[in-house]
């Protein structure tokens, strides 16, 4: 049978792509890591690397073994930081993952907060495009928790946090500047900023769905992958963007127009992990709940598939 030990080696080669450099990481010889190697190959009945001249490469066997053997190893790694967190220890990780938007616009603020109460725990940040990817993270044991819209998969607590509003972002010079709100259809005749971590509600881009039901087809301009570079394009007048709130408030806006849509746009954001929240990260929960400056969350943060769900 395999041992932990020998997945974490395992690991470690596939990750530097060498034996040696493996070795170096873990602080064994080379002739251990690779006599852990082979009996791990021999208790799952195969060869799960192949020693190329340069590096190494998976084998079949290997890439269907790779994704197992991480999960036991962060896995293993959590829950050593969980029974430290538990005992009251002031030392270690605590791995936070969450979407981009997030991690720009709500967390500095946050982690400054945390590093001044509680210097000796370490904060490690994990950053995914979209809230499915951020989801598939912290099932694969990625991290401790995550901060983002409530899980449709939930395997663990989950604590509401807050919502976020997601606004309209349009340059000063824009004919709708003046306002403070807008109804969609009023946009039909503009060009829009289309960003990759744009959710897909009901098997369609969000903003496809909702323009959809304003009655028009948005015309895109632009697509980028960051919802930042988004908004700095929509300052510069290139078209519409949407954003939540605080990332153009707190980081990306100094020079651009936030419209609300009439009705508005938001969602609930919560902590969820996969085990109960204990020590530091029943801390952290606290804080960031404590801290969310954007609104408490309440029955009337949009769902997926409600018209008014937002990226």
């Amino acid at each position: 049978m395999s041992s932990l030990r020998q997945m974490e080696y395992f690991v470690a080669v596939v990750e530097q792509s060498s034996f040696t450099r493996a070795a170096e990481l873990l602080h064994v010889t080379q002739p251990a890591l690779s006599h852990q190697i082979r009996a791990l190959e021999k208790s799952v009945g195969g060869e799960l690397l192949e020693r190329m001249p340069r590096g190494v490469r998976l084998t079949p066997m290997g890439r269907a073994f790779l994704p197992h053997a991480e999960h036991a190893v962060r896995s293993a790694a959590q829950a050593r930081r969980a029974a430290r967190a538990a005992a009251g220890a002031e030392g270690g990780e605590l791995h936070v993952a969450t979407v981009h938007a997030i991690a720009v616009g709500v967390l500095p603020d946050v982690f400054a907060r945390w590093q001044r109460a509680h210097p000796g725990v370490t904060l490690v940040l994990h950053e995914y495009a979209t809230a499915d990817a951020l989801e598939e993270a912290l099932e694969r044991g990625a991290a401790d928790l995550a901060v983002g819209p409530p899980p449709q998969r939930p395997q663990g607590p989950v604590v509401p946090v807050g919502e976020e509003e997601i606004v309209l972002v349009v340059p000063f010079d824009d004919r709708l500047a003046g306002r403070s709100s807008v109804r969609l259809e009023e946009l039909s005749g503009h060009a829009w900023i289309r960003c990759a971590m744009e959710p897909v509600v009901d098997g369609r881009p969000f903003l496809d769905l909702a323009c959809g039901r304003a009655g028009f087809a948005p015309r895109t301009a632009v697509w980028t992958e960051h919802t930042s570079t988004a908004v700095r394009m929509a300052a510069a007048g290139v078209g519409v963007a949407t954003a939540p709130a605080h990332i153009v408030q707190g980081a990306v806006g100094e020079d651009c127009v936030l419209l609300s849509v009439d009705p508005p746009w938001r969602r609930a954001l919560t902590v969820f992990s996969r085990v109960p929240l204990t020590g530091a990260a029943e801390r952290f929960t606290d804080l960031l709940r404590t801290s969310w400056p954007y609104g408490a969350a309440s029955d009337s943060a949009s769902r997926p598939g409600d018209t008014a769900y937002c990226p």
